[in-house]
């Protein structure tokens, strides 16, 4: 890496996260020639290696986990289905980075990417700025839960908690629980609460869509055209299983049987003391705790002053390319959310920066010679 006279730190690319997309995108743009920690840098924020995964619930083993598909260039083998999914993931992101000396700084927070001098990327974090002639986002929802509001939700007695603060079933023994959103994360919720609660209600916004048969490949592409379609319109992504519909196993066949996801439409109102439906048929239903399961919302407000936003709420995408700003590629985005998706993202994005920077070469004038790493690292 080189530094200019304010500090500043030349780079070529930056990656601003480390879970499955940043990882391919980064392995990809290795192979490309782009060195780690001279060409290319890798922020990720949180505190070690697993994306998302390493802060999943400990009941979510990896043999629940569905589609996890293998990073580029090695394969997850040989893992014990009933560890927790952060361990066995976590893990094996760990020897991915080290395998392929990839060299993620951690844990770095990048606030703000905004517009430099010489067609350079500002990206400002905690250990510093980076000037890049190019920038991979691979952000991710995880630390963008959704909340919805409701009239009366800051009255509710009792507990309120999303997915992403979910500790497993254990937590929620003898009380009454309302599980809240149609996704596979609550469907799961539901079974395993169902076990030790003293009572749940699953409720929806829109019917529940049950899959019945094998995804197959060509339903899978199907899907990700759907989801596709409107990150191409500059619309906020949806994500792939919204899609795709719930799976129909065994597991969800015996709670269904049950009664366990029996769906009931969508509350009105919360009250202290649980939630209300108004209208002809109104009703009230006490509860002690209202889990949210109502997903999430892409990570990308860093990117605030590049100004990608389309009317419609959304950055448009084409491939992995931001439209307004072809400096910028968003891996893990919309379509490419899945995992399978995420690598061939990183792929993508990895030829086009190289591609990019090929036809745009840097503006080096004013760099030094490199002193030792950042502090952070």
């Amino acid at each position: 890496m080189n530094y200019f006279p304010d500090g500043v730190v030349d780079v070529d690319v930056v990656v601003v996260g480390a879970g499955q997309a940043g990882l391919s995108a980064a392995y990809h743009l290795r192979r490309g020639g782009f060195e780690p920690d001279r060409d290319v840098v890798v922020l990720d924020h949180a505190p070690r290696p697993g994306g998302a995964w390493q802060f999943r619930w400990p009941s979510l083993t990896y043999g629940k986990v569905h589609g996890m598909h293998a990073l580029p260039g090695m394969e997850l083998t040989g893992a014990d289905a009933g560890r927790p999914s952060a361990e066995v993931i976590g893990e094996y992101f760990a020897h991915y980075e080290e395998r392929f000396g990839l060299r993620v700084h951690r844990p770095v927070d990048v606030s703000a990417v905004r517009d430099g001098e010489d067609g350079r990327l500002l990206v400002e974090s905690s250990e510093g700025t980076y000037a890049a002639r190019a920038l991979v986002n691979a952000t991710g929802t995880w630390d963008r839960p959704f909340w919805p509001r409701y009239p009366g939700q800051e009255t509710f007695r009792g507990r309120q908690l999303h997915t992403a603060q979910y500790p497993g079933p254990e937590e929620f023994a003898g009380q009454r629980v309302i599980v809240v959103g149609g996704g596979a994360s609550g469907t799961q919720h539901l079974m395993e609460i169902a076990e030790v609660a003293a009572g749940t209600t699953w409720v929806t916004r829109r019917e529940p869509v049950w899959r019945e048969g094998p995804f197959d490949e060509e339903a899978g592409r199907a899907a990700v055209a759907l989801v596709e379609e409107r990150v191409r319109r500059g619309l906020p992504p949806r994500s792939v299983v919204s899609v795709t519909g719930l799976p129909l196993n065994d597991a969800t066949r015996r709670a269904r049987e049950s009664g366990v996801l029996d769906r009931l439409p969508m509350f009105d109102r919360i009250t202290p003391t649980g939630v209300a439906w108004d209208g002809p048929e109104s009703r009230t239903l006490d509860a002690d705790v209202i889990l949210w399961a109502t997903g999430f919302r892409p990570a990308v407000d860093h990117l605030t002053p590049l100004r990608l936003r389309e009317p419609g709420g959304g950055i448009r995408v084409d491939g992995t390319r931001a439209v307004r700003d072809e400096r910028v590629h968003l891996v893990g985005y919309g379509p490419s959310a899945s995992t399978i998706g995420a690598n061939r993202a990183g792929r993508a994005a990895a030829r086009d920066i190289g591609r990019l920077l090929q036809r745009r070469p840097g503006a080096l004038d004013g760099a030094v010679s490199s002193p030792p790493t950042p502090a952070g690292r």
